[in-house]
């Protein structure tokens, strides 16, 4: 079956969350990931929205983190002092993540394009609750398009820690040992973070893909797994659900 890139990221990235687990999501791509999930291969997941929503059975895609269908029979709608507290609590196994710059290490700038704070060339909406998701969440998720300037060591600003300057600099700032960056899933690849190094690393290339392309499209040095894999393409089962229950109106995959 034929799909673009959305839909192929989004099919993708459902793929990692696990079942009887914890997953804060926003709008947009990572609430569809999340839905896919939950409906194919992860029925006991539970979704939570930073706007308080906990364990909604989402009747179709909302379109903000305080959409009423955020609320649809959840088990509480609560405020988002008692979900970032949960996350505080190290009971979040899961979040999504998104930013105008990430560096080699997982550290996502949602701030600022610029040197001068007080006169940025670009000003973003912020952290929101970006960076209280990034500190204390145990793995952190992102959905994006992949091209030199996002990815980027030149990052002008941090809004969201993730590993900072290597290993062991999370902790040594006081964040949760074990946690931070995961998986970052583009339009070229899926990534993921080396053991040792916690450098970004390349895991998959998806289909028509080359190793040249990503490389052009990033704006520092990859590594690249010893166990490099090409990515599954969408599944009949996963594009009918995505398609046809997860976002019927195209309100994301129509993003292509």
């Amino acid at each position: 079956m034929e799909y673009n890139r959305m839909e192929l990221m989004i099919c993708l990235a459902s793929r990692f969350l696990e079942d009887e687990k914890l997953v804060v999501v926003g709008t947009g791509a990572p609430c569809a990931a999340a839905m896919l999930a939950q409906s194919l291969y992860a029925p006991n997941l539970m979704i939570m929205f930073e706007a308080g929503g906990i364990g909604p059975l989402l009747p179709s895609m909302p379109i903000s983190v305080g959409d009423s269908r955020t609320f649809y029979r959840a088990l509480a709608a609560s405020s988002m002092p008692e979900v970032m507290e949960t996350c505080q609590r190290g009971m979040v196994d899961y979040t999504f993540l998104g930013g105008a710059q990430i560096d080699m290490y997982g550290n996502i700038n949602s701030t600022m394009i610029g040197q001068n704070y007080d006169r940025p060339k670009v000003r973003f909406p912020g952290s929101g609750g970006a960076n209280d998701l990034a500190s204390f969440c145990w793995r952190v998720m992102m959905i994006t398009v992949q091209d030199a300037r996002r990815f980027t060591n030149n990052i002008d600003f941090v809004t969201s820690p993730g590993y900072l300057t290597g290993k062991g600099a999370r902790e040594a700032a006081g964040l949760p040992p074990g946690s931070g960056p995961y998986k970052v899933i583009t339009d070229l690849c899926v990534l993921g973070f080396d053991a040792q190094s916690k450098r970004m690393q390349v895991e998959s290339i998806h289909p028509g893909i080359s190793r040249e392309h990503i490389i052009e499209n990033t704006g520092f040095e990859l590594l690249w797994s010893a166990e490099l894999l090409a990515s599954d393409p969408p599944t009949a089962a996963e594009l009918k659900t995505l398609r046809d229950k997860v976002d019927p109106y195209r309100y994301i995959i129509g993003r292509s």
